[in-house]
């Protein structure tokens, strides 16, 4: 296995700027992700986004959106930051799955961790880490309580310019105890970036390497044992909550790391609404020879998907607000069944702006508009792709779902 190349040092020297807001942050986003929609093919082809992305990404301030103030973050909150992915994934979706699935975690390492560990965390600024669910490799102590860290975790998604880790492995809690997930961060020095993404049907350039930690070595509180990013229960309060006293760092991240992907989903379907406007505008129909945007059927067609993306670009934001609104009440609001029933809002999301997808859009635009590398059959590459992410296909799908009914009947 080689190690990916061309890939700079990670921190970033530019500073945001204090007076930005949060409005102007999206529509920078904005700005940027139409940039994106003709570097699609190249970013496939390096299988991340390019260096001078990242630099504006850095420079506009986006890697800092969820990291706290005084740390040098905007701390502006789950809506300004989803604002951004969706508006990111709509110009080119591998750019915004990178983007958001390297910087989102900062909300989580900011609720969970102490604040000695944050204080290291957050040195740097900008913080990039992927997150895993799956549980990996070894977790050994070393004689001064430290973790020695071995093994591969793969589909680490913005690994490329990360600055950091989040991964889960399995360790004994006691002698002749079953394993018990841990939960971890690392720094960009414990570990190595493999060249080992690029192959998938889609979502080619969204930075999803493995990594490879050998003996990568983590101090005690950058590891949590018997805890799982999906199962964390918040409502007796986070170390975030109380560290900067702000709700933001006590909502339930499960949730949230699905609100990740409903804003994906939706801004990836927007952006082949997009490709089917400019079609609309420009071509003919076979047999009648007239404009589509006067052809009945295509006016048909049109409004069926701008009618089922804007349904679910607004669930998105609605749920993002009961996200924040139930972080707001208190701790104790913040149940596993206000959790779950957030991600199933998440859950209907990705299928409704799916559908419109591949079954209005897709099948109606014509097969030259859906040729290989063409924008609209690269949307529904990486929308297919995405359905087979593990936390969309099978945890939102199956034990979410259950779980909403199970909590809410209180079944053990």
């Amino acid at each position: 296995m080689t190690v990916a190349t061309n890939v700079t040092d990670h921190g970033s020297s530019f500073m945001p700027d204090p007076d930005l807001t949060p409005a102007e942050m999206v529509a920078t986003a904005e700005a940027i992700a139409s940039t994106l929609v003709a570097r699609q093919a190249e970013t496939e082809q390096r299988t991340f986004y390019a260096e001078d992305t990242h630099e504006e990404f850095a420079r506009a301030g986006f890697y800092r959106i969820l990291v706290p103030r005084r740390f040098g973050g905007y701390e502006y909150g789950p809506e300004t930051f989803l604002k951004v992915s969706m508006a990111l994934a709509r110009g080119c979706p591998s750019t915004g799955w990178m983007f958001c699935l390297g910087a989102a975690h900062s909300l989580a390492a900011a609720t969970l961790f102490g604040e000695r560990a944050q204080a290291e965390l957050f040195s740097g600024g900008d913080f990039i880490s992927p997150a895993t669910i799956a549980p990996s490799g070894t977790a050994e102590r070393t004689p001064e309580g430290d973790w020695l860290l071995n093994g591969t975790w793969a589909y680490c998604s913005g690994a490329p310019y990360a600055t950091h880790f989040i991964g889960h492995t399995l360790v004994s809690p006691g002698e002749g105890q079953p394993p018990a997930p841990m939960l971890f961060v690392a720094p960009r020095s414990e570990w190595t970036l493999l060249s080992d993404w690029g192959a998938q049907l889609g979502l080619k350039g969204s930075g999803s390497h493995s990594i490879r930690f050998e003996n990568g070595r983590i101090p005690a509180d950058f590891a949590f044992t018997g805890v799982h990013l999906s199962e964390i229960d918040v409502t007796a309060g986070t170390p975030g909550r109380d560290a900067h006293h702000n709700p933001m760092y006590g909502g339930g991240p499960l949730s949230f790391m699905l609100l990740e992907s409903a804003a994906l989903a939706v801004g990836m379907a927007k952006g082949a609404l997009d490709v089917y406007e400019d079609l609309m505008r420009t071509k003919v129909t076979m047999f009648a020879n007239v404009s589509r945007t006067e052809d009945p059927d295509f006016q048909l067609w049109y409004g069926q998907a701008a009618g089922m993306i804007a349904t679910a670009e607004a669930a998105t934001l609605n749920a993002v607000q009961q996200w924040s609104d139930t972080s707001a009440q208190g701790a104790a609001a913040f149940t596993r069944e206000q959790d779950f029933r957030i991600a199933t809002i998440c859950r209907e999301v990705i299928k409704l702006a799916w559908h419109a997808v591949e079954g209005v859009l897709f099948p109606t635009a014509g097969s030259s508009s859906v040729r290989h590398g063409e924008r609209l059959e690269r949307v529904w590459r990486d929308m297919s792709t995405l359905h087979s992410h593990a936390g969309i296909g099978v945890l939102l799908a199956t034990v979410a779902t259950r779980q909403l009914a199970r909590t809410h009947f209180d079944v053990s």
